[in-house]
């Protein structure tokens, strides 16, 4: 179970990773949802880490 956990998680990073380059190629990125992205894939690397 907890590899199905962790590849969970990593799809969800590399999903988050995705949205992110795409806010970063937009002409105008939100600075704000930037950091939030940046935040949550941060927090899922460190629970990837611990499991």
């Amino acid at each position: 179970m907890q590899s199905s956990h962790v590849a969970a998680l990593k799809a969800k990073h590399a999903g988050l990773e995705a949205k992110l380059h795409d806010e970063q190629a937009r002409p105008s990125p939100d600075i704000a949802m930037i950091q939030q992205l940046k935040r949550q894939k941060l927090k899922i690397k460190e629970e990837i880490a611990h499991a």
